[in-house]
């Protein structure tokens, strides 16, 4: 009698604690504070790094909780991570780092903690470019700007040939966002007439696209043909 009650015991503490970790209070403190990262608040970070989640736990992907608040645009729970000793450069398994992705995104509070908390400006993402290819890409022309005043090499040279103000003239849209860039970076002292792969100029880019108003500067700059 005595060894079947003490089964029954058994068994029913095992599903008691099963139950309790298939809960969401019960889940690893680690993955608790990845989901905290993408969607919870300064304090929901604070109190899991308390109990002892760790600041640079990373998912199947090798992004750490300051890379994912990074990717939703977190900026609380990436002020947390950071205050926390988050390493704003780690990179996940496709080279992104806080760093790298805050400035290709244009998530430019975030940028701004990368940059004060010792942010690589010599790191590169999977294509080998800078934070800085990107965001002038994108037409990020804060971003941009912020770059560049922190001492991002303009003419980096990417994987595909192309530098910041390369892209900008050959993946832009030409409007006044990428117009904008393209007048930064030449008044930051990018080579105008650096070509791309193919040996084609940024002003060869540029007229073939009919963008006038990247001619103009370019010309004024002094680009030759």
């Amino acid at each position: 009698m005595l060894l079947k009650r003490l089964s029954i015991f058994l068994t029913m503490a095992l599903a008691m604690a099963h139950s309790v970790a298939a809960t969401p209070t019960g889940a690893p403190l680690d993955s608790r504070l990845r989901q905290a990262a993408a969607t919870g608040s300064a304090q929901d970070v604070q109190a899991l790094l308390r109990q002892g989640a760790a600041v640079e736990a990373r998912d199947s992907r090798g992004r750490t909780p300051l890379l994912i608040a990074t990717h939703h645009n977190n900026v609380p729970a990436a002020q947390a991570l950071v205050q926390a000793g988050a390493d704003v450069n780690a990179q996940d398994a496709i080279h992104d780092s806080p760093y790298l992705y805050a400035g290709a995104r244009g998530h430019d509070e975030i940028l701004a903690m990368t940059l004060a908390h010792g942010a690589d400006l010599k790191s590169t993402n999977r294509y080998g470019g800078t934070a800085l290819i990107p965001a002038a890409e994108r037409g990020h022309v804060q971003t941009v700007r912020t770059l560049i005043a922190a001492g991002v090499e303009v003419d980096h040279v990417n994987n595909l040939g192309w530098t910041a103000l390369l892209e900008a003239v050959i993946l832009g849209d030409g409007g006044p966002r990428h117009v904008q860039i393209v007048q930064l970076l030449v008044d930051a002292g990018a080579d105008v007439d650096l070509a791309d792969g193919q040996g084609v100029t940024a002003l060869a880019h540029a007229r073939r696209s009919g963008y006038a108003d990247m001619v103009r500067i370019l010309q004024q700059a002094g680009a030759r043909g």
